[in-house]
């Protein structure tokens, strides 16, 4: 098994699992992947997920073995794997990178398309693409600007170079950055934070608000946001984010 799949306190936490190749993604692995964060996504005592790696890495990109037969037989005779299997925006609860080492490549894309990012010390990011070759893969070309702005994107991508933890928390890659001692605790009671405390029906419906209004015009986000509105205030978790605040107790949300 190269995923390891666990489930605590409403939280499911999937682990890439070849620390001794720093995670980096093999077919294997993206059937998994998919797999795993799909259990994940049907499971209704999950209300978040935490996608991070073992070891010293998150993702260290494509294996070379793999890259190396790319290079020598092309993509489908090497059976290369497909950036979409693991389809992370499509997933209706949020989903948070536990960035714990090197990021780069296809392990940059898996982290900039989760929800959100928290970074150990230790991580670095990178796109590797221009200095093997090769051209913005795994959508990066669309999120990273996104993410970063155009400026920073372009310098990532065109200069290939790791970016550190710092430089990657001040350019807004990572929301937080925290010690090694506190990382691993710190994620899981941020994860816990939300899945105790959120309505799931809001978190799924804000996270499919925000992926559409990046193609969207603000008349149209608006119109979105009104008829969702509407929606919510019919539901049971609108009745019970009312009550839980007056009783001053804790919300008991069912996602309806």
């Amino acid at each position: 098994m190269e995923i390891v799949y666990q489930v605590a306190d409403r939280v499911a936490t999937l682990t890439l699992n070849r620390p001794d190749k720093l995670n980096a993604w093999t077919a294997v692995m993206a059937r998994e992947a998919e797999a795993a964060m799909r259990a994940a996504d049907a499971d209704d005592d999950v209300r978040v997920i935490v996608l991070t790696g073992a070891g010293r890495g998150f993702c260290a990109g494509a294996d070379m073995s793999l890259l190396d037969s790319i290079a020598t037989e092309g993509l489908q005779a090497a059976g290369a794997p497909d950036d979409r299997r693991v389809p992370i925006p499509a997933v209706g609860k949020p989903v948070i990178a536990a960035v714990n080492g090197p990021a780069v490549g296809l392990g940059l894309a898996l982290a900039l398309f989760c929800d959100l990012r928290i970074a150990s010390p230790a991580a670095r990011f990178g796109t590797a693409f221009a200095r093997r070759g090769l051209i913005a893969e795994f959508g990066l070309a669309w999120v990273l600007p996104r993410i970063v702005g155009l400026g920073n994107a372009m310098d990532m991508l065109l200069t290939a170079r790791l970016v550190d933890a710092p430089e990657a928390h001040r350019i807004g890659l990572v929301s937080s950055v925290v010690a090694d001692r506190e990382f691993s605790s710190f994620t899981q009671e941020y994860a816990r934070e939300i899945a105790s405390n959120v309505s799931p029906r809001s978190a799924r419906v804000i996270k499919s608000q925000v992926y559409r209004a990046l193609s969207q015009t603000l008349d149209e986000a608006f119109d979105v946001s009104g008829r969702e509105m509407a929606a919510s205030v019919r539901c049971e978790d609108f009745k019970e984010g009312v009550a839980h605040f007056l009783e001053k107790r804790a919300p008991a949300f069912t996602g309806r």
